[in-house]
């Protein structure tokens, strides 16, 4: 469906440098990284917004490289929506529509939740109304590709997160493929197939969301996903020296590192590591601790009290990256 092949765009020391990404048909694929990581132009040079200095860009067997925005056949969606004032609900899907079709269109917006407002223009509607007019809109052009940028960012967090759960089912039943730029890691676990991690405007991993986040390549790859303790630790042949404990690691063999390791990935055991609660919160039908590990403070999702003292020790394997990062 869409393939990068060394795609590079410079803006002096930001940019995209020399990405490579393939998109199967049907597939979503999540674009993950901080601001400034260069998601947003890797998504302007799939559009067609931005030429690349370097590389080629594939739309099925198609190169379209220097091909502009209308021959492609995509569809963008933006955070602010870009609707028409001037036009109802209804009169942006029909506008794009190759073939006008009234009963098709108020079939596409009673799909995504819109039943009986077509009537309605966007100073009636509400963010995630004005959002899903948006994304009917891309659908009715029938494109080739979906890109959306940030699409809920602007959504209240109860709303974001019902309307992409919404929009990711409805894509995979219309067998949409999308790119979605974003910089929330609870979104791209939810809604993507496989996860591009940008830092620096370069491609750092691509996997599955399960992958990426248990197995991080690079430590900016393990820092997209958040919920990360990071211990600066000694590795001897495999082995993290802390205190009494010599723990089985990946990544770094020998030498001065960083032990990355998620909240859940310590728990309790009559041989781990002597810990002390230093605090304890609750949320989300979870329990996290922050302990004093006697090498360091972690974060883990553990059920105790302040002051109480508990050994811990890894679940599985941890991983250890180079302390220069």
């Amino acid at each position: 469906m869409l393939r990068l092949e060394n795609v590079s765009k410079s803006f002096g020391k930001a940019g995209v440098f020399d990405a490579s990404l393939r998109l199967e048909p049907g597939e979503i694929v999540a674009v993950l990284g901080a601001s400034g990581s260069g998601k947003t132009t890797l998504l302007n040079l799939v559009a067609g917004l931005t030429e690349p200095d370097a590389g080629r860009i594939f739309l099925g067997p198609d190169d379209v490289t220097h091909q502009p925005p209308e021959k492609r056949g995509l569809a963008y969606v933006f955070q602010d929506h870009a609707l028409w004032p001037h036009l109802s609900a209804l009169d942006h899907l029909l506008l794009v529509m190759k073939k006008p079709d009234r009963e098709a269109a108020h079939q596409l917006l009673e799909r995504v939740g819109l039943k009986g407002l077509d009537a309605r223009k966007p100073h009636q509607l509400s963010g995630g109304q004005k959002q899903r007019v948006a994304l009917a809109r891309a659908l009715a052009a029938r494109p080739r590709l979906l890109l959306l940028d940030e699409p809920y960012s602007a959504l209240d967090p109860v709303l974001r997160e019902e309307l992409r759960l919404e929009v990711a089912s409805l894509l995979r039943a219309e067998h949409v493929s999308a790119l979605h730029v974003t910089h929330d890691p609870d979104e791209a676990l939810a809604v993507a197939d496989r996860v591009a991690v940008m830092d620096g405007g370069r491609i750092v991993q691509v996997d599955t969301p399960t992958q990426v986040y248990t197995r991080p390549q690079t430590l900016s790859a393990a820092r997209a996903f958040g919920r990360l303790n990071l211990l600066p630790v000694q590795v001897r042949q495999g082995q993290a020296q802390l205190n009494d404990q010599a723990w089985p690691v990946e990544g770094l063999q020998n030498g001065t590192g960083l032990l990355a390791f998620r909240y859940e990935d310590l728990q309790p055991g009559p041989q781990g590591l002597l810990a002390r609660v230093l605090a304890v919160y609750g949320g989300r039908g979870e329990r996290l601790s922050r302990v004093d590990l006697g090498v360091g403070e972690a974060v883990v999702k553990l059920h105790a009290e302040p002051e109480e003292q508990v050994r811990l020790a890894p679940a599985g394997k941890l991983r250890v990256f180079e302390a220069d990062g």
